[in-house]
């Protein structure tokens, strides 16, 4: 059983809708069990301008997925929310679903890095990350609380539960 950390972000057609649907779909994927999510935080867009605000979350899921059949799941979820991918970075979007950490693994793919690339750097993904595993550890060594703390906040505040 592996434990696999999923990122969690919508900012179009009622992206709290969109994310909360997510979660409950991450319950359904075959040999996973979800066993955390974070709070939801209403966070700036990162990438172009002009773009609605995000809502982002962390979920917590056991595995015996293979890292790549993992993301297959996780990508058909986005599918299932009317995520279509246009090569466009960091534009908007109904879903995305972003496989940050498995394990203890370092992974580097054509399809699939982990830890997540850039993870360290985003105040999006870290605050939720501290929600759920507070002591957490990238396979480097660095505390997830330690780079959360470090970050820029400015503009993200959790949504009531």
């Amino acid at each position: 059983m592996s434990e696999a950390y999923i990122g969690l972000g919508s900012n179009l057609e009622q992206p709290e809708r969109q994310v909360r649907s997510a979660i409950e779909a991450l319950a359904g994927i075959p040999h996973t069990r979800r066993v955390a999510v974070s709070r939801l935080y209403l966070t700036p867009p990162m990438g172009p301008a002009g773009q609605p605000d995000y809502v982002n979350a962390v979920a917590v899921l056991e595995t015996t997925l293979a890292p790549l059949a993992l993301l297959d799941a996780l990508l058909a979820i986005e599918a299932a929310h009317g995520r279509t991918r246009n090569g466009e970075r960091w534009g908007a979007r109904t879903l995305d679903l972003d496989l940050l950490l498995y394990g203890g693994e370092t992974i580097t793919h054509p399809r699939l890095m982990v830890p997540h690339p850039g993870l360290a750097l985003r105040a999006f993904v870290l605050l939720p990350l501290c929600d759920v595993a507070p002591d957490l550890r990238l396979p480097d060594g660095r505390a997830i609380a330690a780079l959360a703390a470090a970050c820029d906040h400015s503009g993200i505040r959790p949504l009531a539960q």
